[in-house]
């Protein structure tokens, strides 16, 4: 399994990773990305399983992402796991084609969760 983590903090994307782990997805290969157009470019070469992204990142955001994705084509499981959980952000990525978003602060029950609905 290959896991695409884009986040403007290196810090953050070791943490997710982390995260990850505890909750029982070992053995994957992460892929990371510092922004959204970073992120786009690995998620056409590396070809994830999973794309995990930040909202809030320089250069591209991460709907700015998702929706570049989704109007390629591309049907990757995506996942938001940042701060601002607002209703109107979920409607957004919803609407958008994201998979779930975890907000901060999160535990490994919530990447559990979330990746066994979208895993099966």
């Amino acid at each position: 399994m290959k896991i695409l983590i884009a986040d403007d903090s290196k810090a953050m994307r070791q943490v997710i990773g982390h995260m990850l782990h505890q909750a029982g997805y070992s053995g994957f290969r992460v892929v990371e990305a510092a922004d959204g157009v970073e992120a786009l470019e690995k998620t056409t070469i590396e070809a994830p399983d999973l794309v995990l992204s930040d909202w809030d990142m320089p250069n591209k955001s991460g709907i700015e992402f998702l929706q570049e994705l989704r109007a390629s084509g591309n049907e990757v499981p995506f996942g938001f796991v940042t701060t601002d959980v607002s209703p109107e952000m979920r409607s957004l990525a919803t609407q958008s084609g994201a998979t779930f978003l975890i907000g901060n602060p999160f535990m490994p029950e919530d990447f559990r969760r979330v990746l066994h609905a979208c895993m099966r």
